[in-house]
């Protein structure tokens, strides 16, 4: 590896935390399967020194009947990476696009195979572009400003 320029290496990917429950069942498996699916997406950063940066990508997915709750996987699917020579901002960038399409592969497959063993149809989560959500994030985030620069204060 050249040791010019930015460096990005994955030093570890583990399963940090994960937990399934179907409060309905078995219940809930009678009757045609018609689920609604809510899924959450947030990720967090923790410096560990020495230029290595613990991403944590925490993914939910939640299936309703109506309004009876089918399942809840939850999945905390974290890497270990080490960066080195970038600037604050593009630091930043790499911590919330690059760091979690690493991980999101290991957290889609850690969610189908709890849903599948709890007694439920295949579940198959779509690929998803961080760098569109983050882009999508600070439009927002600049949509709500004024003129000052100061954050409108959000409507209810």
């Amino acid at each position: 590896m050249p040791k010019d320029g930015p460096q990005i290496g994955l030093q570890k990917i583990y399963l940090k935390d994960s937990s399934f429950e179907a409060p309905n069942s078995p219940a809930i498996f009678s009757g045609e399967w018609k689920p609604t699916v809510t899924i959450n997406l947030t990720t967090r950063s923790n410096d560990l020194g020495n230029e290595s940066i613990e991403v944590v990508l925490e993914l939910s997915v939640e299936a309703k009947q109506g309004e009876t709750v089918a399942f809840l996987a939850e999945v905390q699917q974290a890497g270990i990476f080490l960066l080195k020579g970038f600037g604050q901002e593009d630091k930043s960038q790499v911590l919330k696009t690059f760091c979690p399409t690493q991980l999101y592969p290991y957290a889609r497959e850690a969610v189908a195979d709890m849903v599948g063993k709890g007694g439920f149809p295949q579940l198959h989560l779509q690929p998803v572009s961080f760098e569109a959500m983050l882009a999508a994030a600070e439009a927002e985030r600049s949509g709500r400003q004024d003129v000052s620069g100061k954050p409108e204060p959000a409507s209810a």
